[in-house]
């Protein structure tokens, strides 16, 4: 029977951070709404959540901004590490698990139905 299982180790983006082009899921921190710019107080609510990302050395925005290593979110929205200039920032990163009962992210053409079948058939460990 494989096991379906999976552990976690977050990384403190102070300390390192991943591989260019790595998909993650980030803990990053904020306030919403964000602060206004010219607000000498803070607004909105404080939060901390987890969200699928990848990392990159170096991005371009839509307006040709350059970023150098940061966390790119699924809308283009650059997110820095904590303690860099940011409204909301990654505090920790995480690899992605691999696919359920595999060991690699992708699997293609005719060996997506065997393994979709083998971890379907799959139970949680136990």
């Amino acid at each position: 029977m494989t096991h379906l299982d999976t552990q976690v180790t977050w990384v403190d983006a102070r300390e390192r951070l991943p591989w260019s082009g790595a998909p993650v899921a980030v803990a990053v921190t904020g306030r919403y709404p964000a602060d206004d710019a010219e607000s000498e107080t803070a607004s909105g609510e404080e939060f901390w959540l987890v969200r699928p990302m990848y990392f990159t050395d170096r991005h371009f925005s839509e307006d040709g901004t350059e970023h150098r290593n940061c966390f790119v979110d699924s809308d283009g929205y650059v997110h820095l590490p904590y303690g860099l200039a940011g409204h909301e920032t990654v505090t920790h990163w995480a690899e992605l698990p691999t696919l359920p009962g595999r060991t690699t992210h992708l699997v293609l053409g005719k060996d997506v139905q065997p393994a979709l079948r083998d971890a379907w058939s799959a139970g949680p460990a136990t």
